[in-house]
């Protein structure tokens, strides 16, 4: 598979801005202060992992019309000015006396009008990038503006991708499908559980992950405990099942999907678990399309997956994926966002079996006008068998 083009050409940032700047206007906000990576990003195309570093904040105002105003420490000019973005306004961090919030109260009482409000992610999986000090000081800094909820805009408009994004997480699963299919390469009976995960990360990089922030997985007899857990030094052993769940990104995407593997031949207890969950994640592929809702689709998987019935202690099957490993929505009886073209998500239902084991299996789709469409390459009901 070709890779797409890195980064995206300024119209598609451009649209970006737009579709928010008009649901801004419907709620009545006078700008938009973002704060975090995904954030940034999505509005600009700010792409560096430089973001681990929490030593320096970083913002950017979407005002209600125009291009987003990028307000950075100066480190971060060169990289931002490759971008799109023509107005920067930069300070030299870390300054202890004011790490920018000077510059940035500046910024917005320039574009704010002083009844005007200026919105802010507050919903679940958001969360404000700044010291809590200069959170109040900006406050204080901008009366009589206010600082208020952003209606979750920027959620909205993230969760229907563009093709150049769709192609970037297809691009990205690609890259994981290759990965699961050398798994023979590295795990062997006697290896332990840490070489494997070293192991499978090196593959993912080999075959063109830029990296590999996510990495968990298991190996137990009959299924496993959790599917979040850190490696062990554990050695792999017969009739052990293998599990390996990779959050790789290319050019700024993630693909979120797991591959289950028996160590030599499956008992038919697992062999039943891993087909129950094929059938589960069809049910659900089956289920979206248009009009659905993502708690239509964890009922679909749910029906499959657990047919007696009762909870399930995974919380939910699946959610968004793409500039984020987990994105909106979550795929839980309880939420009624409604799909459309252009969403991306994964589908992840889990099965009980004996001894408080479990398995998991997830893939990646996107909806499409008629229904869904695979983006990770669907597993069949047989468990991968390793020798």
């Amino acid at each position: 598979m070709t890779a797409p083009t890195r980064g995206f050409p300024d119209a598609e940032f451009e649209a970006r801005t737009h579709n928010a700047q008009a649901l801004m206007a419907e709620a009545g906000l006078s700008a938009l202060l973002l704060t975090t990576e995904p954030e940034v990003r999505y509005y600009t195309g700010f792409l560096t992992r430089f973001w681990e570093s929490p030593t320096r904040p970083w913002y950017v105002v979407l005002p209600e019309s125009g291009p987003p105003i990028a307000v950075i420490p100066s480190i971060g000019a060169h990289l931002m000015g490759q971008t799109w973005i023509t107005d920067m306004r930069t300070w030299q961090s870390p300054d202890y006396d004011d790490d920018g919030v000077g510059l940035l109260a500046d910024t917005l009482r320039e574009v704010v009008p002083q009844d005007g409000d200026i919105g802010l992610a507050d919903a679940m999986e958001s969360h404000v990038r700044m010291p809590r000090a200069d959170f109040q000081a900006l406050e204080l800094a901008l009366q009589p503006r206010r600082l208020v909820s952003d209606k979750q805009i920027t959620r909205r408009v993230r969760m229907k991708k563009s093709e150049a994004e769709i192609a970037k997480i297809r691009f990205a699963a690609g890259i994981a499908d290759r990965a699961f299919a050398r798994v023979p390469d590295i795990a062997r009976p006697g290896t332990s559980l840490s070489t494997v995960f070293r192991g499978f990360q090196a593959l993912c990089l080999d075959e063109c992950a830029d990296w590999v922030p996510y990495l968990a997985g298991a190996l137990d007899y009959g299924g496993y405990s959790d599917v979040i857990s850190p490696a062990t030094d554990a050695p792999v052993q017969q009739g052990h099942v293998l599990m390996l769940d990779t959050g790789l990104v290319h050019d700024g995407y993630f693909c979120d999907f797991d591959r289950n593997f028996s160590i030599g031949a499956p008992s038919p207890a697992v062999q039943s678990a891993h087909a129950r969950l094929i059938d589960a994640t069809r049910a659900g592929f089956d289920a979206a399309r248009p009009g659905a809702t993502a708690a239509d689709l964890f009922q679909a998987m749910h029906a499959v997956a657990t047919p007696q019935g009762g909870a399930t202690d995974a919380g939910r099957f699946g959610h968004g994926v793409g500039m984020q490993l987990t994105e909106w929505p979550s795929i839980i009886a309880a939420d009624q966002t409604e799909l459309v073209p252009g969403m991306t998500l994964t589908l992840e239902p889990s099965v009980s079996l004996d001894g408080g084991r479990i398995m998991v299996h997830e893939e990646n789709i996107v909806i499409r006008e008629t229904g869904a469409e695979w983006l990770s390459a669907p597993q069949d009901s047989a468990i991968r068998v390793l020798t």
